[in-house]
């Protein structure tokens, strides 16, 4: 009997140990057959010339009011405190805030300024971004399919709604990798509110999703320690930590060899990126070397560690250091109410260090090979929430139409593209979905989006998704 236990017992530990040779050889075939999917896909990129190496995304997080900043509809203020009529409206939903209030019509509560050659109008709010009008194209014809921030915000970044998928500075480091191998290919820099934010930004905005995570951004801060946990430790020295990671990279391709687990090559890689950060960094986020009248060009919030101006002078540290993909985050354009005053500080924070940038790479020659996107998820709606006649009136969430700016390499300077309704309410021309502006930024990179795809758990994943998606080609130079 004990001797049939113990043959029992071998024969399961033999089968088991078989089976996990075999399920892990299995694995390791798909890992691997994967690996050299991706391996392909990456040697055919670009796909042909690139007007642009880098890109560089103004996200301003919130839905700035497109009514107030660039959709001038001049009739409007004669239909104030009126009704939105039902054909414009055309049962579309509203959020909960605004779902049981009657819809009355708030015109826009700035003036419109035309400029440049090309004769834009631009709120006045936004004087030194009208003053560069020539150098931007603008499209006012964007939509997109969500209503609420995080989904609107996790589709306009990454192509899809719900968490998890890659976002587009991912995408665009997989793609194209590094010109740089001192710096990351994709970095993060989120302003240092002089109030506090409540509305929050998380880390999937600028996430790899289901690629290797050294696609992700790196997110740099407004502190003694830019990057956490980079510095070695008082005393430490550097040559030790030489010794170290290379006897770490040893052991980790030897595990390697037996897992063919991409995430090793991955940490084998961060370890090594981080060691020349310590070096990188301290030079990149050190702003004593420019000069007064750069700080003065950014305004004067240009010289607070953390500020949105203070990370346009970094962007363009950062675009002369080759960086593939370079992402601002300026939250707060989420105007409920008091608009006349919330909008006008957000604009006050961004108008002119925007159009610094911009101005600052041209005569620098940086702007012919650098894509500049500037907006938010979604727009804001024609109707005044709270009441329509009062300081405190503000306006709802508005995924039906919205404008976005862009500039630089592969860009026509000086249109405009796309129209809404006399409300602004609705597209009536060249409507342009944030999947069209995914595969427009894509092939200014030299990437059909089409074609450009990861695999992942069986299937072939796009920046674009499945759905029809389009180059805007009449807003490409």
């Amino acid at each position: 009997m004990h001797h049939q236990e113990t043959h029992l017992q071998l024969g399961r530990r033999s089968f088991l140990s078989q089976a996990g040779f075999n399920f892990g050889a299995l694995a390791a075939g798909a890992m691997l057959g994967d690996e050299l999917a991706a391996s392909e896909l990456k040697s055919s990129l670009p796909h042909f010339a690139p007007k642009a190496k880098r890109v560089i995304f103004l996200t301003q997080s919130g839905g700035p009011s497109q009514i107030e900043l660039f959709d001038h509809k001049p009739e409007l203020p004669k239909l104030a405190g009126t009704e939105l009529p039902d054909s414009v409206r055309q049962g579309q939903r509203l959020t909960g805030m605004t779902k049981n209030q009657k819809q009355l019509i708030l015109p826009a509560i700035t003036k419109f300024h035309r400029h440049g050659d090309c004769g834009r109008l631009v709120g006045e709010w936004l004087p030194h971004i009208g003053a560069i009008s020539d150098d931007l194209c603008f499209v006012k014809s964007m939509v997109t399919d969500e209503i609420n921030h995080a989904p609107a915000m996790t589709k306009f970044l990454t192509g899809h709604q719900l968490p998890g998928r890659p976002s587009f500075g991912a995408w665009a480091s997989y793609g194209l990798g590094s010109m740089n191998s001192n710096l990351p290919d994709y970095v993060v820099l989120i302003s240092k509110m002089k109030r506090p934010s409540d509305q929050p930004l998380y880390d999937h905005y600028w996430g790899s999703g289901f690629l290797p995570s050294k696609h992700q951004g790196v997110k740099l801060r407004s502190a003694k320690d830019p990057v956490l946990y980079l510095n070695d430790p008082d005393g430490f020295p550097r040559e030790l930590r030489r010794e170290m990671l290379d006897g770490l990279a040893g052991m980790n391709r030897l595990h390697h060899t037996e897992t063919l687990d991409p995430e090793i090559e991955t940490r084998i890689a961060q370890y090594e990126m981080a060691f020349r950060m310590q070096t990188s960094i301290p030079d990149l986020t050190d702003l004593s070397d420019e000069s007064d009248e750069t700080f003065e060009m950014y305004g004067p919030d240009s010289r607070r560690p953390g500020s949105y101006a203070a990370n346009c002078i970094l962007a363009r540290r950062l675009a002369e250091r080759d960086v593939r993909f370079i992402q601002l985050f300026h939250p707060d354009w989420d105007h409920h109410s008091r608009l006349s005053s919330w909008c006008v500080s957000r604009c006050v924070d961004t108008d002119q260090p925007s159009a610094a940038l911009v101005k600052d790479l041209k005569q620098r020659g940086l702007l012919d090979d650098t894509l500049i996107i500037w907006g938010g998820e979604f727009g804001r709606g024609v109707a005044g929430q709270g009441k329509w006649d009062s300081p405190e009136a503000g306006r709802d969430h508005h995924p039906r139409c919205f404008t976005i700016w862009m500039a630089g390499a592969g860009i026509k300077p000086g249109t405009s593209y796309g129209q809404t309704d006399d409300f602004s309410y609705n597209v009536v021309e060249n409507p342009v979905h944030v999947r069209d502006l995914h595969a427009t930024a894509l092939h200014v990179l030299g990437i059909d989006h089409e074609r450009f795809t990861h695999r992942y758990q069986g299937l072939d994943f796009k920046l674009t998704g499945v759905e029809s998606s389009n180059v805007v080609d009449d807003i490409l130079a």
